[in-house]
């Protein structure tokens, strides 16, 4: 906590007081340019691996990057629903990362005997469960753990289509849904690319970037 105290006094004194106007503008709205669910993991920060600032991303954040079904009247609807009617947000990015231990959960329950809260709420990721037991189940541990944080963002992609406030915006064109994943080791993000059916490594070439073909 000691640490803790110390930065905040450091961010008053040093980054909040030479930037005053730029808070002072924040404080009178915001105007995000995405939606950035991802994981609860202390190790994964959207703005820096972004490198955006306060006030660009609407951070939605929980073990898994999870987002329940139609139907459940969850915190990540209302925030959804919030960023898309409020703020008219249109883009929406689901990022999952490595060594997730909410996966790793997933891929081995008997881990959460004593985290019954965390083995209830990874009941959302049920389908991913099935999709790795009926493809993935002879393979070694890492490499289903790797797969299953893939499959695991597709599956609540899915999730959102089912959010009326999304399927609406969908249709007519309105909102854009985005698979990501971040390697921590290595800083790599890569995105899902649908024509490829797989996740491609984002790279940077002289016209701008482009997803690249592993």
């Amino acid at each position: 906590m000691e640490k803790l105290l110390h930065g905040l006094h450091q961010f008053q004194s040093e980054i909040h007081s030479i930037n005053q106007e730029f808070f002072e503008h924040l404080a009178k709205g915001q105007s995000p340019d995405a939606i950035f669910i991802t994981c609860s993991d202390s190790r994964v920060v959207p703005n820096l691996i972004t490198t955006s600032e306060p006030g660009q991303l609407f951070v939605i954040r929980n073990a898994g990057n999870i987002v329940p079904p139609y139907g459940e009247w969850s915190g990540e609807e209302a925030s959804i629903e919030y960023a898309l009617r409020q703020l008219q947000v249109k883009d929406i990015i689901i990022c999952g990362h490595s060594q997730c231990g909410a996966i790793k959960g997933l891929l081995k329950p008997e881990s959460l005997a004593e985290l019954p809260a965390v083995a209830h709420w990874l009941r959302h990721a049920e389908d991913t469960k099935r999709i790795l037991d009926d493809n993935y189940h002879e393979q070694d541990f890492e490499k289903v753990l790797n797969i299953a944080v893939q499959e695991n963002v597709l599956v609540q992609i899915e999730h959102l289509r089912t959010l009326p406030c999304i399927s609406k915006r969908i249709m007519q064109r309105e909102l854009e849904l985005h698979a990501w994943t971040y390697e921590i080791e290595t800083g790599q993000v890569y995105i899902y690319d649908p024509i490829a059916e797989d996740f491609l490594p984002l790279t940077k070439t002289d016209a701008g970037f482009e997803l690249t073909a592993r």
